[in-house]
């Protein structure tokens, strides 16, 4: 193949920037960012001999390259993590399973805080353990420290407005602080019984609860002293559990990478107080040793999002050669954190551990890759990565809406989920008109562009988004694919019993459909991605009927308008819920007076609840 775009250097600044690679259709294949953006493109077109297998294939598809100016190599390199998060370039590396892990959050600014668990970090004062990387464990473990410690489990709007203790306080799994059973003083006592716990500081915790056991024993007090007696056996077994790989008790997490058959793997571990909490492996196919420094940097800024809990040390296979990462780290953290390779005995151990993970990162030679089975079935151009699914709904024409669901290297990313309004096609029930609007829409947003469209229908609705697609520009870089189930007798319509007749797959201008198997990995995958999208677009058009009817129900009283409608629904969160509400719980709501809120007790009573 020969080269499609001839580079002069003289056509780009030495400033420091962002440049992207786009291939002969506009997709963007490559992200990088550069201290002298005409240095580091140059690099690119030097003899291939130089050059890495990957960089001499990805080369040779350049057909343009644009360059973004940045004022620092910081700002160029939070540029291109967004870019590349954005556009999921084929040449970059790219985090397949970027999900955010579980924390747990102690919500340490309220007078009383409340543990919860959590993927996302927000910089609000509270304090965030973990990560743990099975969601399963963590919330086993999330209800063990619930009966161990009773601290509050009601949010902050529930804890605002209880008048009574809930059940958890007579189980004797929390202390109602709602109510002011407790003293401030006691309950912080637990507080910090919690935060020794999930610090890993157990030693000093089971010694404060054998002092506590021992002194309500001699006390006499033989039902607390057995309380606290059970609270020390669950922590100590859980603890148990626990392995131990640091004898300091360290917090850090180790990064490492192996080359293996077909590719390169990394793994991650999590330690916390000299204890391993989890790990995880990626793997990338057709890369090496050679591009193991871009992986180990591309991960780091994948992975520790602002969004996501960074430690204060990461241990990595070699020291990184781009002090602006750790610059970048730190802001997220808002704390220092050093990046470093191994030191001491046991931290070249956990490297090894980890490397070991990452020469088992790939992927059994037997396994094909979802999005290559999805790029053969279908024909694509190229694998199914990102994958976009519209299904359209309404009650004879009426509230017309459409539900987009997006997957993600065979995962649901529930993030970019979109619900679209017709209120122009509204009583109009057009199907084919609201998938057209959809498509019109869709190309204008700047959303990454999909690797394949499903549409839950059969050729017509296809043909709808296809004349759509190419009236906006856009008539064949989106690959477009329909999914519909197998009509039986005339006029019988689609049999929609479990087993009876397959799903088909329809492509466009194409007239029967695609010869796939049923039951294949691809045809299961186009499956729950159409189901995912049914169910969402059925559940915001039944959400916003009945909130359109019960919000009437409200502003049809006298002295309830659109405001006064929605801080009830925020303080109740539904009908029956206000109207089983006393005239004190209604007094609560900011702006409701006594009269009004004896008024509108009378009038709740008489409106039909949901359950009736």
């Amino acid at each position: 193949m020969g080269r499609m775009f001839e580079f002069e250097p003289k056509r780009y600044p030495q400033s420091p920037g962002v440049y992207l690679m786009k291939d002969s259709r506009g997709r963007i294949i490559y992200v990088g960012k550069a201290k002298s953006l005409r240095a580091r493109l140059s690099s690119y077109f030097r003899s291939p001999g130089q050059q890495t297998p990957k960089t001499r294939i990805m080369v040779a598809r350049i057909a343009a390259i644009e360059t973004l100016h940045t004022a620092t190599e910081k700002e160029a390199l939070l540029l291109e993590a967004s870019l590349i998060k954005k556009h999921r370039p084929r040449y970059n590396i790219v985090l397949r399973d970027d999900k955010q892990y579980v924390l747990m959050k102690l919500s340490k600014r309220h007078d009383y805080p409340r543990l919860t668990m959590t993927r996302k970090v927000v910089r609000d004062g509270s304090v965030y353990y973990g990560p743990f990387t099975s969601a399963a464990a963590a919330r086993a473990t999330w209800k063990i420290m619930g009966r161990m410690f009773p601290l509050r489990k009601c949010t902050d709007k529930a804890f605002a407005n209880r008048v009574r203790p809930c059940l958890y306080h007579h189980i004797g799994q929390c202390l109602a602080p709602c109510v002011k059973v407790v003293p401030q003083e006691d309950y912080a006592t637990v507080v910090r019984q919690v935060e020794l716990f999930l610090a890993g500081r157990t030693g000093e915790l089971t010694e404060d609860l054998t002092v506590q056991m021992q002194a309500a024993s001699e006390a006499l007090e033989f039902e607390k002293a057995a309380q606290i007696r059970d609270q020390l056996r669950a922590v100590q077994m859980t603890v148990e559990r626990q392995s131990v790989v640091m004898q300091t008790r360290s917090d850090l997490d180790v990064v490492a990478v192996a080359e293996t058959h077909g590719g390169l793997g990394l793994a991650l571990m999590f330690i916390r107080q000299g204890r391993l909490l989890g790990r995880k492996s990626f793997f990338w196919s057709g890369l090496g040793l050679e591009e193991g420094g871009e992986a180990v940097s591309g991960f780091l800024m994948q992975f520790y999002s602002q969004s996501r809990f960074v430690p204060e040390r990461i241990l990595l296979p070699w020291e990184p050669d781009d002090p602006v990462l750790a610059d970048v780290l730190a802001e997220h953290r808002q704390g220092p954190v050093r990046l470093r390779t191994a030191r001491s005995g046991d931290e070249k151990k956990l490297l090894e551990l980890a490397r070991a993970n990452a020469a088992q990162a790939a992927p059994s030679e037997s396994e094909a890759p979802l999005e290559e089975l999805l790029m053969k079935a279908l024909r694509l151009p190229h694998p199914a990565r990102r994958v976009e699914c519209i299904d359209i709904s309404h009650l004879g024409g009426k509230g017309m809406r459409g539900g987009q669901v997006v997957f993600e290297d065979g995962r649901p990313a529930k993030s970019e989920y979109r619900t679209y309004t017709f209120d122009e096609l509204e009583g109009s029930g057009d199907d084919y008109a609201a998938l057209a609007a959809w498509a019109t829409r869709r190309v204008a947003s700047d959303a990454p562009p999909p690797d394949l469209v499903l549409i839950d229908g059969g050729r017509g609705q296809v043909a709808a988004v296809q004349r759509a697609l190419e009236e906006a520009g856009r008539p064949a870089a989106w690959p477009i694919a329909g999914i519909a189930k197998a009509v039986g007798e005339p006029g019988a319509g689609p049999d929609r019993r479990a087993g009876a007749l397959d799903d088909r797959i329809f492509l466009p201008g194409r007239k029967n459909p695609l010869p796939i198997k049923a039951g294949s990995p691809e045809l299961l995958f186009l499956q729950r991605v159409r189901d995912a999208a049914h169910s969402f677009v059925i559940g915001r058009q039944r959400a916003g009927r009945t909130k359109k009817m019960l919000s009437s129900e409200l502003t049809s009283l006298s002295g309830i308008g659109p405001k006064m409608a929605r801080q009830l629904w925020d303080a109740f969160g539904s009908i029956d819920a206000m109207r089983a509400a006393s005239v004190q719980d209604l007094r609560r709501v900011p702006g409701l007076g006594p009269k009004r809120a004896e008024a509108l007790h009378q009038a709740l009573r008489q409106l039909k609840g949901e359950s009736e």
